[in-house]
């Protein structure tokens, strides 16, 4: 659905940005999208009004005063799964991998074109509150397949790693397993195709809804974020090809 239509719920967006021309003219196109936009021009401002309020998705600048948008993003990690999209006054790796490896989900660069942005927010919100549409695909015999787990026909089982794709939860050793939406989105495709090598397009395709050639730098960092949290034997890495989740 556009969201110029009119959401029955509207969005709210949290905009961080120090550049009050940016600031505002972002903040307008995203009200004429229909998304309820507050505002904050410094770091420390924008984890206030982050505290204090509720919001669907928070849009960081990464050159912010008092406190940075890195820094912003790492504290808000440490308590919300909420989706976080930075913007880089460059594409540069220091400025992607940093606001990656803090735990966003992705970025643009500006000048930001607002077409871009808004399929990036909705390619975000989509992630924060999909349901899986098939059931994990089994390209083996049964002897092969994860198997599913006693008392939850949704479960997948791999050693001591537990998927739950119905209730979308992911528990390690018993213990749940805390993932942001584009992680648990990641961990799902992986999980769909058991032992099967996913090339990092494909995966920007499936998890990211990007229609086109994205950075696969995204790809790399949020694997790396999964594996902290899941294991770091877990995926493993196919040098030339992509990735696959071991059986």
């Amino acid at each position: 659905m556009d969201v110029r239509s009119g959401p029955q719920t509207r969005v709210t967006v949290l905009l961080v940005e120090d550049d009050e021309v940016i600031r505002k003219t972002v903040g307008m196109a995203l009200e004429r999208y229909g998304y309820e936009v507050s505002t904050a021009g410094d770091g420390l401002t924008g984890l206030e009004l982050f505290r204090e309020g509720r919001h669907d998705l928070l849009l960081l600048d990464v050159m912010l005063p008092g406190l940075d948008g890195i820094g912003l993003c790492r504290r808000v990690r440490e308590t919300s799964l909420i989706p976080i999209l930075m913007m880089s006054a460059r594409g540069d790796s220091l400025d992607v991998v940093s606001g990656l490896e803090a735990g966003a989900d992705d970025y643009v660069v500006k000048p930001v074109d607002t077409g871009v942005l808004v399929a990036r927010i909705r390619s975000l919100l989509r992630r924060a509150t999909f349901a899986p549409d098939r059931e994990p695909a089994s390209e083996h015999g049964p002897d092969d397949a994860p198997q599913p787990a006693s008392g939850g026909t949704g479960d997948l089982v791999f050693g001591d790693l537990t998927i739950d794709t119905q209730g979308l939860e992911a528990r390690l050793a018993g213990e749940p397993v805390a993932l942001a939406p584009t992680e648990l989105r990641l961990l799902l495709e992986f999980a769909a195709h058991p032992g099967i090598v996913l090339d990092r397009q494909t995966l920007l395709r499936n998890v990211w809804d990007y229609g086109w050639d994205g950075d696969s730098r995204v790809v790399d960092l949020c694997v790396q974020r999964l594996r902290k949290k899941i294991g770091a034997d877990r995926i493993e890495t196919v040098r030339g090809f992509g990735y696959k989740l071991r059986r």
